[in-house]
């Protein structure tokens, strides 16, 4: 098992999770997170600390596609390790649906 990012962290990026990681095993896009999964050791301390349950087991329903994200660009984008602060603008798109069709960028 592995923690993975999904689409509810796009456009919120808040890296609560970012500073209590043991292993810095988080990744910056333009504007979400993502894990590498084969540095994640389970350990789960980065789940509870995301105020919008971005971060979750990769045996959920429906994780696999949110499994292979997190795989690829986490070998393309770069390593973080300190918590940055959040896009300004990121209280707006906490609710929101559909983020990934509608936000995600590659930034390659």
């Amino acid at each position: 098992m592995t923690y993975i990012v999904n689409d509810k962290c796009i456009k919120c990026k808040l890296m609560d999770c970012v500073e209590v990681c043991p292993v810095d095993c988080f990744y910056e896009g333009k504007n979400m997170l993502v894990i590498r999964p084969d540095e994640c050791i389970d350990c789960g301390v980065c789940e509870p600390e995301c105020p919008v349950d971005a971060i979750t087991a990769d045996t959920e329903t429906g994780s696999e596609k949110w499994l292979e994200i997190n795989k690829k660009y986490s070998e393309i984008w770069p390593n973080i390790s300190e918590k940055k602060d959040p896009p300004l603008d990121h209280e707006k798109y906490k609710n929101e649906q559909n983020k990934f069709e509608k936000y995600f960028k590659e930034n390659l």
